[in-house]
């Protein structure tokens, strides 16, 4: 399968949970399954500006010159994902300084869960080559999708939590601070990469 292809089905896949998402978010009232909404919305424009660089660097490739595009998308996707993940590190203090408002566990359980399971699926499709090793956008695109799996995993396990024990509402913002601290740690190394490759 084609690179372009892999990404238009992520791209696709990432559409469809990322309107699941903010529709549970907002009726369940959890900040977790919001931050993970807002990040599927980033990592689908990033995935669309991808395809378009795609698009320019084969053109490059056919008349024997390189292109810097696919790299400038991940620069800007990185970057995004660190403006995404502060701000949502911010919202979680705000609810974490007052009282974390009630959560509906259910749909987010139901919501997360699948997200995981579609990411998984994703993860395999863009991991399906060795050979792109060294593409940075695409290294972005797998590190987000990625981090997408696990975030659901865990959010589906926080909900879990609440939903038997009816306490507990705290851990709702205390891990979107954890997801959001990841993605950082994750963007910073990737930025570090983008940096190297474009002073090369």
């Amino acid at each position: 399968m084609t690179q372009t292809r892999r990404l238009q089905i992520v791209l696709a896949l990432n559409s469809i949970v990322f309107l699941c998402l903010i529709k549970v978010g907002f009726s369940s009232h959890s900040l977790s399954v919001l931050a993970m909404g807002g990040d599927y919305l980033l990592d689908s424009g990033a995935i669309l500006m991808g395809l378009f660089a795609i698009y320019l660097r084969d053109r490059s490739d056919r008349n024997g010159e390189k292109s810097r595009a696919t790299t400038l998308v991940a620069l800007f996707n990185a970057s995004l994902l660190l403006v995404l993940s502060s701000s949502v590190i911010f919202e979680a203090l705000l609810r974490l300084s007052n009282k974390a408002p009630e959560i509906s566990a259910t749909p987010v359980i139901w919501v997360s869960v699948i997200a995981a399971l579609v990411m998984c699926f994703g993860v395999y499709l863009l991991n399906d080559d060795e050979s792109e090793g060294d593409d940075l956008h695409m290294q972005s695109v797998l590190l987000d999708t990625l981090m997408d799996s696990l975030s659901a995993a865990a959010i589906a396990i926080t909900a879990t939590i609440i939903m038997f024990t009816h306490r507990f509402l705290w851990v709702d913002s205390a891990l979107a601070i954890l997801i959001s601290a990841v993605v950082i740690f994750q963007a910073l190394k990737l930025l570090e990469k983008i940096r190297i490759s474009l002073r090369g």
